[in-house]
């Protein structure tokens, strides 16, 4: 059996020309015969047909895709039959955020928070439907040209309405080094808190024109993000407002319990910097590098020992 091309009909979509190419799967611009509206269509390769996982990626992702409805969500199609595994989708005009930020590398301030604040009124949307995307990177976010956005890839997204939520001897492959959660990357699936983290790298890089971390392999990159902070965006960049700054810090917290509360969070402070509560970690971080280690491990026993005084005092007081 030979891999379907252009002229070819799967189903009610004539292929037309194609789109992508990846190592997995191959996206055709498609017709439907029913009603004529350009289609998607990504057609998995036939070496993928008999893989268990792979199928199972593509039904939890149809699954999740039919379900949603919001104007900054890919919406998966329903097809009247189906004779082989693919997904149909909307078609959307644009490109993907990753080719618009090879072209400019940076965006105006104004654009990266716009592009954020859409992200993130998506995953708001998402993760009231119990929908954690956990692949949140530049090449899962089309960018039409009016600059309206579109989530999309749902293979790996974590579904608590769905019985099979994921793959334990699997997740932990899962993920985009420089997007990962530290928490997926330690081989947890995640939850809505690591989707703000990705959110938050990308938002990172818009305005930098780099990563939060880097290293000179994958492995590197991985171990940086479980080590060390991200360089403070003015330093990098000086006329990203104070505000953005620490709302950016904020999701990139290592620890997720130190993340905004919620996506909805996120895109009321994007929305409204004015409220930003600005604690300036960045220079309190610079200034407690400064120190010698034995100084900033004194700080820390320091601190543990007010704390067990506190506690001390309160249960006194309570009893």
């Amino acid at each position: 059996m030979a891999e379907p091309g252009p002229g070819d009909r799967i189903d009610q979509y004539d292929l037309e020309d194609e789109i992508a190419r990846s190592g997995m799967a191959t996206v055709f611009r498609a017709r439907d015969r029913d009603d004529g509206r350009v289609v998607v269509l990504k057609v998995p390769h036939l070496q993928f047909a008999s893989d268990i996982a792979f199928n199972e990626r593509f039904h939890r992702e149809e699954q999740i895709g039919q379900r949603l409805d919001h104007p900054a969500v890919i919406k998966v199609l329903t097809p009247r039959e189906k004779s082989k595994l693919y997904l149909a989708m909307e078609f959307v005009p644009g490109e993907e955020l990753r080719e618009r930020l090879r072209r400019e590398r940076t965006f105006p301030v104004p654009v990266a928070v716009d592009l954020a604040i859409q992200i993130a009124d998506a995953l708001d949307y998402l993760h009231r439907q119990g929908v954690v995307h956990r692949d949140l990177k530049p090449e899962n976010v089309m960018v039409t040209p009016d600059g309206r956005v579109k989530l999309m890839d749902f293979g790996i997204a974590l579904d608590e309405t769905l019985r099979k939520v994921t793959w334990a001897g699997l997740s932990q492959t899962f993920g985009t080094p420089d997007y990962m959660a530290p928490e997926q990357v330690k081989g947890k699936r995640g939850d809505a808190r690591s989707d703000l983290y990705s959110l938050g790298a990308m938002l990172y890089e818009m305005l930098t024109g780099q990563p939060p971390f880097s290293g000179p392999n994958v492995y590197a990159a991985m171990q940086t993000k479980l080590r060390e902070r991200p360089e403070p965006l003015r330093k990098l960049r000086p006329e990203v407002p104070p505000a953005v700054e620490e709302i950016v810090l904020n999701m990139l917290e290592r620890e997720p319990h130190k993340r905004p509360e919620s996506a909805l969070e996120v895109r009321e402070a994007l929305a409204h910097p004015g409220s930003v509560v600005i604690r300036n970690r960045a220079a309190a971080e610079r200034r407690l590098e400064r120190l010698p280690p034995w100084a900033r491990r004194g700080l820390m026993l320091l601190a543990a020992a007010l704390a067990y005084l506190l506690l001390v005092g309160v249960l006194f007081r309570l009893g």
